[in-house]
């Protein structure tokens, strides 16, 4: 009989990391920007600022951390480009949709991402108790998006691009999860911040307000950025290690129920108040994510999903 696995490295403690720095990371960004108007340099500081604390700590000897092969940076540049492209098309689709019409269309990527995972990543379909959280999760977004008065959608195509990317971005990283082998999950963490923040440098070096707002920056300010830094570092972690602990569509339903936290704290922080109504169904959107279970693999797979070669899960060093 194995011994127990450690607390550190199990997937309860994998997702709720993930989910504790998710709703704290958009508190600090918003903080952040609030005290200095630099939306770009801050999200390059957070991506540069991450690689450079696990490089720093990797030398220190504190974790392992794989350095910068020609290969690995192949197969991870997809990675990074991703990423960006989620992060722009996210951006244009807000500008005409809002937050609560946003959030149905996200809500419903799991419906295609378990049918990615069925075709690209060996998973089996998800069992009917599942597929029934699957359109619960999604009514139940509806339902909250349908309380807002201002609930309308119109520029259709970047929504539909967003939604095409995010789903590749599911997919894809949960590949190369399964198939480029790392010393440890740090390395992955390493890569792929580093490799996002380089085209990063030109967003905010030619933007004129953003120079002027960082040379009036307080000491406040910095100190909110390095926060912003902190949680991105623990952000990335996590959703590294959740992504080698889960399926790509189990992962989505967590980000999903993520995105349910923050609203319910957008909510009680600001000046947005939900109805009694809206916030039922933020609880019924939880509830259906608390039930759904991940589909397991198939027989016939190819894909080593969450297992190694040696056949030993794939823990965090």
């Amino acid at each position: 009989m194995s011994d127990p696995k450690p607390f550190y490295s199990t997937t309860p403690f994998a997702v709720g990391g993930y989910m504790l720095c998710s709703a704290t990371l958009l508190i600090s960004n918003k903080y952040a920007v609030y005290k200095v108007a630099a939306p770009s340099f801050i999200l390059f500081s957070q991506l540069m600022g991450t690689a450079i604390v696990v490089k720093s700590f990797a030398a220190m000897g504190k974790i392992e951390c794989d350095a910068l092969e020609k290969e690995k940076v192949k197969k991870f540049l997809p990675v990074a480009l991703i990423f960006l492209a989620t992060i722009y098309s996210n951006m244009k689709s807000l500008q005409y949709a809002n937050v609560e019409t946003f959030m149905v269309f996200r809500f419903s990527t799991p419906l295609v991402v378990s049918i990615a995972d069925y075709l690209f990543l060996g998973r089996k379909l998800p069992c009917p108790q599942s597929w029934a959280c699957l359109f619960a999760l999604l009514i139940g977004a509806l339902g909250y998006a349908t309380t807002d008065s201002a609930f309308h959608v119109k520029g259709y195509t970047f929504c539909l691009i967003w939604y095409f990317i995010f789903c590749l971005d599911q997919i894809y990283l949960k590949h190369i999860t399964n198939t480029v082998k790392m010393q440890s999950n740090w390395g992955r963490v390493f890569y792929s911040n580093l490799l996002a923040s380089l085209p990063l440098i030109f967003t905010f070096i030619n933007d004129a307000d953003e120079i002027a707002a960082l040379k009036g920056m307080s000491f406040s300010a910095a100190v909110a950025v390095f926060i912003s830094v902190a949680l991105g570092v623990g952000m990335s972690y996590f959703a590294w290690m959740a992504r080698s602990l889960l399926s790509a569509a189990s992962f989505t339903v967590v980000g999903n129920a993520c995105k349910v936290l923050t609203i319910a704290i957008n909510v009680s922080l600001w000046d947005k108040h939900a109805s009694p109504f809206g916030i039922g169904c933020l609880i019924f959107c939880l509830g259906a994510a608390f039930f759904y279970k991940q589909a397991p693999m198939r027989a016939d797979a190819k894909d080593s999903d969450d297992v190694t070669k040696e056949g030993k899960p794939l823990l965090p060093k």
